[in-house]
């Protein structure tokens, strides 16, 4: 357990940006930490209440459409705004140290594109919202489809950072820190590949794997939070 606690060792990869250490770093990086909670929260209560919602056929990006779809909309859009902030707090305390300079720039893509992912919202399908036809619709809308585009990106960018802090907490002395992050990105992209795969309960992979990882990169910037003193 004393791995992954923040220690020396941790101290050492923010001790040079003493300078960058204001009341805003913490602000934002307070932020970061808020971002996968909501997310999960907001997502997951809504899945097990709002009818004919399956997790284990819808993705909860389907939770954006129907009459109640402003509430994921918002939640794509305020965690997007969070995670945003999040890996503006990460570049300042992260700066000069290995990973510093690409954990945050993908964790702002993913922040980015999440947002995008929120206004570009997915097409109903397979019985969602209810009184949809069952199975997978004919054709795309164009929002649907960037709605695709910007959930690849930012999945792609999400499970980079995660390899990507393994390597800043394995340089940093952490092992147990190295581990998990390389774990949450592992997890992530078996849940999206099995998705992608057709894979069954392949929604539920995705979300399992998304939510792992957003709430890892939550784990680092309380972790970072912690060792600013």
């Amino acid at each position: 357990m004393t791995a992954i606690q923040p220690g020396p060792a941790a101290a050492s990869t923010t001790g040079s940006n003493s300078g960058s250490v204001t009341p805003t770093t913490r602000v934002l990086l307070a932020c970061s930490v808020a971002a996968a909670p909501l997310f999960a929260i907001v997502s997951l209560a809504q899945a097990f209440t709002r009818e004919g919602f399956d997790l284990t056929r819808h993705p909860l990006s389907m939770l954006s459409t129907g009459d109640l779809g402003w509430l994921q909309i918002a939640n794509f859009l305020l965690s997007g705004a969070l995670t945003v902030a999040g890996a503006l707090g990460l570049r300042r305390v992260l700066r000069g140290t290995p990973g510093g300079t690409w954990a945050p720039r993908l964790i702002l893509v993913n922040g980015v594109a999440t947002a995008a992912a929120g206004v570009l919202v997915m097409d109903a399908g397979d019985g969602f919202p209810v009184g949809t036809p069952l199975g997978q619709p004919s054709t795309m809308s164009w929002h649907g489809v960037m709605h695709m585009v910007t959930g690849s990106i930012a999945f792609t960018a999400l499970i980079a950072a995660c390899f990507i802090l393994g390597r800043h907490f394995s340089r940093a002395g952490r092992p147990g820190f190295a581990t998990a992050s390389r774990l949450s990105g592992l997890v992530f992209a078996l849940g999206d590949g099995w998705a992608m795969s057709g894979g069954h309960a392949g929604s539920l992979t995705l979300a399992v794997g998304a939510i792992t990882a957003m709430v890892w990169v939550s784990v680092v910037a309380a972790d970072k939070w912690a060792a600013l003193g």
